[in-house]
């Protein structure tokens, strides 16, 4: 069994390098030291298990597992508590606040070993992430995967969101990015300060909005700075002339 190790402290790898030892059917495929690097060995090699620290440069373990259509199983390794929270404990393996003993790891695989002749565990990695969101965990930024590239996105750049079938387009000063998500997460992680929910379809930036124009029957349209025309329904109109003042 495969098991990619993704972390930026080589010490804590090799900490993980020296407990694997004990268990011959799990093979280490790759070291990764930054979230950019564990994206890549997980496309490459398809791990059945990855140990994946919280905390690193670049992008964090959140936000790296967001890029992977098809997560592995995680066993999460960090040396921040707040991280070791419920928001994640039912739908990861498990997690190893560092610094951790043989024992404790052990445990850790062991559960993990357990899990796969009853079910398929990676299937809750998905619901681990939409869990985090749901927690006090969220970021000032959004990280899209463009072909090979990774882009951070800072949530002060985003202009408006606009929905696209499973996906959502992402539309800033530098152009639009396409993530995997759904309306409802980002109107979640957004808030309502900023940005404001004017249709089923789309979220708009509230300071980008320079007039709303009558459109045909109930609806209306926000212009924007840009001049870009948002549709805006029946129910998204009450709630953006609260958010203006009007």
């Amino acid at each position: 069994m495969r098991v990619v190790l993704i972390d930026d402290e080589p010490l804590a790898r090799s900490v993980v390098i020296e407990y694997l030892q004990s268990w011959p059917d799990l093979e280490i495929v790759q070291e990764c030291s930054d979230g950019f690097e564990g994206v890549k060995a997980i496309a490459q090699h398809e791990p059945d298990l990855i140990f994946l620290d919280i905390q690193m440069p670049k992008i964090n373990g959140f936000e790296m597992l967001e890029l992977i259509e098809q997560p592995p199983s995680v066993i999460f390794t960090t040396a921040f508590d707040e991280y070791a929270i419920k928001a994640f404990e039912e739908h990861a393996v498990d997690y190893l606040l560092k610094p951790f003993t043989k024992e404790r790891f052990n445990k850790a695989v062991q559960k993990w070993m357990d899990q796969r002749q009853v079910a398929e565990p990676k299937q809750n990695t998905k619901q681990l992430l939409d869990n985090i969101q749901n927690s006090s965990l969220r970021n000032e930024r959004v990280v899209v995967k463009t072909g090979t590239k990774i882009k951070i996105i800072p949530v002060n750049d985003i202009l408006f969101l606009a929905a696209d079938d499973d996906y959502v387009k992402i539309h800033t000063p530098e152009g639009s990015f396409l993530k995997n998500k759904t309306m409802a997460y980002f109107e979640k992680l957004l808030g309502e300060e900023d940005f404001v929910r004017v249709h089923r379809s789309y979220i708009v930036r509230i300071n980008e909005i320079t007039r709303i124009d009558p459109y045909e029957k109930e609806s209306h349209l926000a212009i924007l700075k840009s001049g870009e025309k948002i549709p805006v329904s029946k129910t998204g109109y009450p709630k953006l002339r609260q958010v203006l003042g009007l």
